[in-house]
């Protein structure tokens, strides 16, 4: 009997894009809660599944998950960049759903919300640079640039400006601190978001070195992924989706045309690796967005590898 998990964000396109039905070898390279996992191994009892996490806590789902599944779920406590370091063999499939799950969100000491005061953390796996150590140790200009590149925060300068005023008298040690340093420069969101959302985005983006990840385990996809294998990505920022989309399109058919007139641009040419099966990202739908409040901004492409 299969155990009850968290309903993932667009799991039915998920699923579809996949073609998982078919039976094969599927990468989940953002365990979680598992709901993505699980529901790739009852679409098919031939489906196998490798699954990624970076972060130790859901090793109790995955112990669920490996006595109910056995031999057909492996998992490792690993980037899901470094999957070339483990895979033997081609994949029919690799999903990613990017970003913080509902549960590190959930979780006030993990430090990921600034909807409750908790450690100043933010780290998925646990080990490495802190925001803690981001907002006490670095410089203001530093901490400005991070606001700016991961957050698209307009007000970097002023919120880096109170972070170092604030970090002079005591030390910044709490996600509710943080945000109240915040609150003091920013003014309350007309849309009813709170203000210091932007900020708490970056700073996690730029510990997890999250972008960074998520070109790596891109350009390992064509060497990962049998021919047809599929690339599923859910993405739930615009600088996620603007690095997913600007890959399939490079690598794809969709690539701008060549000009006829210049001879060395038909020199460079190189055959496409992908093709790409939404040529727009596909959204949630009214009645997902009704019952998943998570599931607001995010977008899902889709493309598989071509035969070489």
């Amino acid at each position: 009997m299969a155990f009850e998990l968290h309903f993932p964000v667009l799991l039915n396109e998920v699923l579809t894009y996949l073609d998982c039905q078919k039976g094969g070898l599927y990468m989940d390279g953002t365990f979680g809660a598992g709901g993505y996992t699980q529901a790739i191994l009852n679409a098919n009892p031939l489906n196998r599944v490798i699954s990624f996490d970076r972060d130790p806590s859901v090793q109790k789902t995955v112990t669920k998950l490996q006595n109910e599944y056995q031999n057909r779920f492996t998992f490792i406590n690993d980037c899901f960049s470094n999957l070339e370091k483990y895979l033997t063999e081609p994949l029919d499939g690799l999903v990613l759903d990017l970003g913080v799950s509902s549960m590190q969100i959930d979780e006030r000491e993990r430090g990921f919300s600034f909807r409750f005061s908790g450690p100043l953390d933010m780290r998925m796996s646990g080990d490495g640079l802190s925001a803690k150590d981001v907002v006490n140790t670095f410089k203001e200009s530093e901490i400005a640039d991070i606001l700016f590149k991961y957050g698209e925060e307009k007000a970097s300068r002023r919120i880096a400006k109170n972070i170092i005023k604030a970090r002079s008298q005591k030390e910044i040690e709490t996600t509710g601190e943080l945000a109240e340093i915040i609150h003091q420069v920013m003014p309350k969101p007309k849309d009813g978001s709170d203000s210091a959302m932007r900020s708490f985005q970056a700073l996690r983006i730029f510990v997890n070195d999250e972008l960074g990840e998520l070109e790596r385990v891109l350009d390992s996809a064509q060497r990962v992924l049998k021919p047809n294998g599929r690339l599923v990505v859910v993405t739930f920022h615009s600088l996620e989706d603007r690095i997913v989309k600007n890959f399939m399109i490079q690598n794809s058919d969709l690539k701008p045309n060549q000009n006829r007139h210049d001879v060395m641009s038909f020199m460079n040419e190189t055959k496409p690796i992908f093709k790409v099966l939404t040529k727009k990202a596909i959204l949630p739908s009214k009645e997902e967005l009704e019952i998943n409040s998570r599931s607001h901004s995010a977008k899902l492409r889709a493309a598989f590898l071509l035969e070489r």
